[in-house]
Order: structure tokens, then sequence, then C-alpha cells
């Protein structure tokens, strides 16, 4: 398919936006921090991305929309998209956005490394020297989290692992039913996973863990992630339609930037050399990998 320069220029447009608007999510999130936990802050968040998604499809397919392909792979899905927010949601009410954001930025490293395992896709010397080097950089910026934090800085990297399997099972699904039934189901199936830790973390004992009485600005900033979440996927989407999925994924790098300037200007998160180093690294790995697989 011929793509216009204007029509590629606007699907970078649009993923920017996209893209930006991901980031701004995480920041109302980490806004939360302290007030309800994460697991709760989770439920809520895809409890109502799954009631909204829910009432589009069936406004657009009806009931017949509403399909479960391959359910073992759901599952996968749901499971892994259940356990990446939880751990990124609760890992920016511990540590900088940008620090979580940019070690998040490893999923696609190690998707390669899963897609070798799993799909025994081949894995060229690219790839692996992008996945090293990358890994080199999440130690850069762990360094002061671990020191401070413990295992607890171990939580965005879980969640870019999460992401990683719940990749793997999208490609597994391609095609087995609409865009907005495959975003239905990780939602929907995502919910009873993150709803059973918001259960056990309440009776665990931990005080952090306990879910009270939400007040209305907690809910009202969830209803705004929800929406602006699946807005920014879908800009991402139709990015795509206007240009090449390789166009456009370096653009995912802005969320980056977005996620530093609003951690200093919102929380007083001013990133050391070290982690800007490592974020760099990560970056640089990324478009390694982006440019090996073009």
């Amino acid at each position: 398919m011929y793509v216009t320069s204007s029509s590629a220029r606007s699907g970078l447009l649009y993923a920017l936006c996209g893209f930006a608007l991901l980031s701004i999510g995480d920041a109302v999130i980490k806004s939360i921090a302290g007030a309800w936990p994460g697991t709760a802050v989770a439920a809520l968040r895809y409890a109502i991305g799954a009631i909204g998604l829910g009432t589009l499809l069936f406004l657009k397919e009806g009931r017949k929309g509403f399909a479960l392909p391959m359910p073992k792979v759901q599952l996968l899905r749901g499971f892994s998209v259940a356990m990446a927010t939880i751990c990124f949601f609760s890992s920016i009410f511990l540590m900088p956005l940008a620090d979580a954001t940019a070690i998040g930025f490893t999923s696609p490293m190690i998707t390669a490394v899963f897609s070798a395992i799993f799909l025994h896709e081949r894995t060229h010397a690219t790839k692996w020297v992008a996945i090293w080097v990358a890994f080199g950089g999440v130690l850069l910026i762990m360094r002061p989290n671990v020191a401070e934090l413990g295992w607890a800085a171990l939580l965005p990297l879980a969640a870019a692992i999460s992401m990683a399997f719940m990749i793997i099972g999208n490609r597994a699904v391609a095609g087995a039913g609409s865009p907005l039934l495959m975003q239905f189901l990780v939602a929907s199936i995502a919910v009873p996973f993150i709803l059973s830790a918001a259960f056990i973390g309440h009776f665990s004992g931990v005080d952090a863990l306990m879910v009270g009485m939400p007040d209305w600005t907690i809910i009202a900033r969830c209803t705004l992630v929800a929406v602006t979440a699946s807005f920014g996927h879908w800009l991402i989407f139709m990015g795509t339609t206007r240009a090449s999925a390789a166009e456009i994924a370096p653009m995912t790098y802005v969320q980056l930037l977005i996620a530093v300037g609003l951690g200093i200007i919102l929380f007083g998160d001013w990133p050391d050399l070290m982690s800007l180093a490592g974020a760099s690294i990560i970056i640089a790995s990324g478009l390694i990998l982006w440019r090996g697989s073009r």
C-alpha cells in the first residue's frame, strides 16, 4: 500500500498523542500513591475499562461479538496484563515515574527472548546485543532503587516480563477476533485476577494493602485513566493505519520523555546521571532492536 508523506506525518502525530496520553495516565495513577493500594487502583481501572469496552463491543457487534476464541491463550493474556498492571502501578507508587517507565521499555527485548524460546523464532546477533545492552541499562537504573527499596525495585522488571508474555499471547490470537473483542477479553479476564490480588492483600495484614472506601477523587482518577488509556491505544492504532508499524515504533519513547518531565514537575523526582544514562542505554537498545527488525 502506498503511503503519502502527509499521511505518514499524520500517523506519527496520532501515535505521538497516543503515547503521550499513556504517560499522562501513569502520572495520574502515581498521584494516588498512599491514598489507596496499587492492587485496588488496578482493579478499579480495569473494571471500568472492561465495562466501557464491553458496551462498545455490544453496540458495534451485538451479542455475536462476545466470543472466546482460544480460551487458554486468552487466560494467559488476561493473567499477564493483570500481573503487569499490579507490578507497574505498585512500582510507580514506590519509585520515580521515569525509572519505572524506562525499565518497562525492556519488554520488547524480553519478548525477543521469549519468542526464541516459545515460538522458535530466529534471533540474530543484533537482537542479542540489544538485549544484553538493555539489561546493562536496567542495572544502572536499579542501582539506587535497590539500595533504597530492596526487592521492591524489581517490580517494573516483573511488569516488563509480564507484558512480554502478553505480547506472545497477542501474537498467538492474532486474527482470531476483532481488535475490540481482543481488547475487551484481555481487560475482562484480567479483572478477576486483579480483584483476587486486592482481596488477598487486604487480608494479608499489611497496612499498605488495606482496601478502604475510596473518596470520589480516586474513582474519578481511575475513570480518567481508563478512558485516556483506551483513547491512547485507539490513537496509536489510527497512527498505524496512516504510517507503517516500523515508523511508529520509535515514537513509543516519547513516553519516557514525558514521564521524566511529569516526574520533575508534579513529584519533584529529578533523575540522577546514572538513571539518565541507564534510560539512554535502554532507548538505544530498543532502537537497535527496531532497526534490526525492519
